[in-house]
């Protein structure tokens, strides 16, 4: 009779069990997606994508603007700081026929400035120069055109526009009271020199 149970209670256990092939296949069976499912969900995204786009277009350009508007500020700061402390006019020049702009020095003992740094602007932006002291408009860089902002003898750049920095660190008269950055959106921002007439700072209005 105990050995009827035994197999009893073996023939139980081995029912219960199912086939170890059996048992495979149930763990291979789990959750998915469908063809369906991941064309539905590309869709969805690429809609999100189109009406997302125009916005973040927007905001790199409006970066790019910020960035080279903060950059030319930068270069005013270095500009006077190095006539400053190497006691020589210093000029931060625009140059329209190749979209370049740079800060460099005077020749005084050397014609040629090891320091001297430039940085090409993007062809689609403009730069316009304005004296707001006498109404003089100097003209536009970004369009191909050459402008002028009168001559000097001693520079590299006679006859481009130009910030120019005297030795005490002061903006020497006839620069640019008023430099216009205008994007490729028409979004545009002002490096503008302040009441003190003592150094540059960025405005996003023209007053």
């Amino acid at each position: 009779m105990i050995l009827r149970m035994r197999q009893t209670s073996a023939d139980i256990a081995g029912r219960a069990r199912p086939p170890l092939r059996n048992r495979r296949s149930v763990l291979r069976i789990g959750p998915g997606f469908t063809l369906i499912e991941l064309i539905l969900v590309i869709t969805i995204l690429a809609i999100a994508v189109s009406f997302t786009a125009p916005a973040l277009a927007n905001f790199f350009r409006g970066r790019s603007l910020d960035y080279e508007a903060r950059r030319l500020l930068a270069l005013t700061r270095q500009g006077q700081s190095r006539a400053e402390s190497e006691g020589l006019p210093v000029e931060l020049w625009f140059d329209a026929a190749n979209s370049a702009y740079g800060l460099e020095a005077e020749p005084s003992y050397e014609a040629v400035d090891s320091k001297a740094i430039s940085f090409a602007l993007d062809s689609q932006m403009q730069i316009e120069f304005n004296d707001q002291s006498n109404g003089a408009h100097f003209g536009t860089l970004g369009l191909g055109s050459s402008s002028t902002s009168g001559s000097s003898t001693r520079s590299n750049h006679p006859n481009l526009p130009k910030i120019r920095f005297l030795p005490d660190g002061s903006v020497a008269d006839g620069s640019p009271q008023a430099v216009h950055l205008i994007g490729r959106d028409g979004m545009s921002m002002w490096l503008m020199l302040s009441r003190n007439r003592l150094n540059y700072e960025i405005r996003t209005r023209n007053n």
